[in-house]
């Protein structure tokens, strides 16, 4: 067996038995995960009057409940707070700015946390409330400051302008943010052109979509309970930049298979992690094996499958020595990579943020191939490298869009 082969062989051997790890064990290193995927994560800026429905656009995108959102949402300036979803690998965070139509609410500050981290403005109001001058002036000095960012504005609680005993239209009817005159009161459909009228006039090139939803509870008598959510993701996916659009795509609210739910969130963070690990300098930083080996074993809690050595050699087996190589070269051991020879330019792309997080992104889009298969007692060692590979074609486009800010 060669010197390549040799190691890659141990490394497969230490890899399966970090990814069968209690997760006690694992935890240790859970501040620094999430620390580097904080650091990747892109960043929805929500700017809006108390209860005006942005806790409720959270509550629809991540399916999280009111306890963690109440919990969750954590200070990042002193008038503005920030929530991160999953909190252990952020795949995407919503910062909610508070303080609007206060005298000494300045939005200096907030924007300059934002400065390089905001990807796409979120205005939220009622739809019924026409009083948005603290709102406007926030977004006037913002467009100012970052002319060409997007701005959708999701005007909510349109339920508040209905008839009585009125529900939800049976389809969207809303084109283009402009409402269409099928079954809406005149009061709504007047309030909802005053709106689109006032936000409109804002100053800035990047574009302007206006999305009516109505996002209400159990219990409310509103069916469904997330109007228009899937016009809002088609609008964000429409305006924002690609790093924004895949952490979308990963949004519980947004993904009908309920295991998927779980998985795909857990990917994007830890890919995320693993590139923010990357990017910047990070606390206790955690070797992109002991992330992998993390999302392993969350993706094996998904599906009910344990990663014993059986399991874990026949997922190996079906990557291909190729893809173990590959990953070998950049998981803590660069420096004995620069003595194998060919292998050492692999090992110099392996250090870079793309890399770590396309190869962690493909890893565990093959894990739940390969965990969905052998759930239904299947085994499919070519879809499970056909996935990696297109997962791996797919993550280095959206980390080459990410940087380059272009359009999927």
């Amino acid at each position: 067996m060669s010197i390549v082969g040799s190691l890659a062989k141990r490394y497969l051997t230490d890899f399966s038995t970090l990814a069968g790890m209690s997760r006690d064990a694992a935890e240790p290193n859970a501040e620094a995960v999430a620390e580097g995927a904080r650091a990747f994560a892109p960043v929805i800026w929500m700017i809006g009057k108390v209860q005006s429905g942005k806790s409720s656009i959270v509550r629809a995108i991540t399916k999280s409940d009111e306890v963690a959102l109440g919990s969750g949402f954590k200070a990042c300036t002193r008038t503005a707070r920030i929530f991160d979803f999953p909190e252990e690998a952020p795949v995407l965070r919503f910062m909610d700015t508070r303080g609007l139509g206060e005298a000494e609410y300045d939005p200096a500050e907030d924007l300059a946390f934002c400065a390089e981290r905001a990807h796409l403005v979120l205005a939220v109001a009622r739809a019924m409330d026409p009083q948005q001058s603290p709102v406007l002036e926030t977004l006037r000095t913002v467009r100012q400051a970052k002319p060409e960012w997007p701005l959708i504005v999701a005007l909510t609680s349109l339920h508040e302008g209905y008839a009585p005993g009125q529900n939800h239209p049976a389809s969207y009817p809303f084109d283009s943010g402009a409402a269409t005159p099928v079954a809406l009161t005149a009061d709504l459909l007047r309030s909802l052109a005053h709106q689109r009228a006032q936000f409109s006039a804002l100053p800035g090139s990047g574009p302007i979509v206006f999305v009516p939803i109505d996002f209400t509870k159990d219990g409310d008598g509103y069916t469904p309970i997330d109007f228009g959510i899937d016009a809002l993701a088609e609008a964000i996916v429409r305006v924002a930049p690609a790093a924004m659009v895949a952490a979308l795509e990963s949004m519980p609210g947004l993904t009908r298979d309920p295991r998927l739910q779980q998985a795909d969130p857990l990917i994007m963070g830890h890919a995320a992690a693993a590139a923010g690990g990357d990017l910047v300098p990070v606390a206790g930083a955690v070797a992109v094996s002991m992330i992998q080996a993390r999302l392993l074993q969350r993706l094996s809690a998904i599906y009910g499958i344990s990663w014993d050595k059986r399991v874990f050699g026949e997922f190996a087996a079906a990557l291909g020595s190729g893809v173990a190589i590959r990953m070998l070269a950049g998981l803590g051991i660069r420096q004995l990579m620069k003595f194998i020879p060919v292998y050492g330019q692999t090992a110099g792309l392996a250090a870079s943020a793309a890399t770590s997080f396309a190869v962690t992104y493909a890893l565990g889009k093959a894990a739940v191939y390969f965990l969905s298969k052998r759930r239904l007692g299947t085994h499919d060692p070519e879809g499970v490298a056909r996935t990696y590979r297109q997962a791996l074609q797919e993550a280095f486009r959206l980390s080459k869009e990410r940087s380059t800010g272009a359009k999927p």
